[in-house]
């Protein structure tokens, strides 16, 4: 070995360093382990399984996040941004397209809803669409769009997490609308359990949205599918469609597909 070389840490010890790095961090790409720890990508996939089998690790498209007690970890909307950002933007710009000038649009808080309204700005061909949010992020996204688009937030208690607007209040304005379209985001979704959140205050306000519209579509990555989380949003026949991206396990797919959803898998490409 040259001096130039790293030296290889013993895979015990590498694991160790890389629990260390995901609760510095919040979130570890495998990327990241490869050139930290002069390893290969498939050897830091291994890794991140073994923290996975043992308790220590949530995997997510593209690296890990750490576990803490048995529940998920809620992420800041700017980390979550940066997970599976591709696959959001893809999805995004796929619901996007569902969107015609004239209509009326509940864009849900999160990750993903923040790619979707990026992407309807990108749609120069769009007017007169109304979009209702209940996430501050998305309000300030398309706030160069108005009047192009008209832009209503629910209101309601600020959470800082995910800039998001719940209750008190956020009911109020989506129990007086009708939304032509309603495109939610979540934590997970299953063949059995349906679509959940991880956080309640949020999925009582996903449920107040699915009510208040004609069409509703679920936006999710593929890491979301089959994962269950303690708030439940609606069983999967409240749902007009999925849409997520081609990384999705078959099986998985073909789960909800016979759950009833229909399932629109969108090609991440290079």
């Amino acid at each position: 070995m040259s001096d130039d070389e790293p030296m290889l840490l013993p895979a015990p010890l590498r694991r160790d360093r890389i629990r260390e790095l995901l609760d510095e961090r919040g979130f570890v790409r495998v990327a990241d382990i490869s050139d930290d720890f002069g390893v290969s990508r498939v050897t830091a996939r291994t890794d991140l399984d073994t923290l996975v089998d043992q308790g220590d690790a949530v995997r997510v498209h593209g690296g890990a996040m750490p576990v803490q007690g048995r529940g998920a970890v809620e992420s800041p909307i700017e980390l979550a941004t940066a997970t599976s950002a591709h696959a959001k933007q893809r999805i995004g710009e796929a619901a996007a397209a569902m969107v015609r000038s004239g209509q009326s649009v509940i864009v849900d808080v999160g990750s993903t809803g923040l790619a979707l309204a990026r992407a309807l700005k990108a749609r120069r061909d769009l007017a007169d669409v109304v979009v209702i949010t209940n996430g501050l992020t998305i309000a300030l996204e398309l706030e160069s769009e108005i009047p192009r688009f008209s832009v209503i937030v629910t209101g309601g208690s600020l959470r800082p997490l995910q800039h998001s607007l719940v209750d008190p209040l956020a009911g109020s304005l989506l129990s007086q609308v009708h939304a032509d379209l309603a495109f939610i985001g979540c934590n997970g979704v299953d063949a059995g359990h349906g679509v959940t959140n991880v956080n309640l205050p949020e999925a009582e306000v996903k449920a107040r949205m699915v009510r208040a519209a004609e069409r509703v579509v679920v936006v999710a990555d593929a890491s979301k599918l089959g994962v269950r989380q303690l708030g439940r949003i609606a069983g999967l026949e409240a749902f007009d469609a999925l849409l997520t991206d081609d990384g999705a396990a078959p099986e998985t797919i073909a789960l909800l597909r016979e759950a009833g959803l229909a399932v629109t898998l969108v090609p991440l490409g290079d």
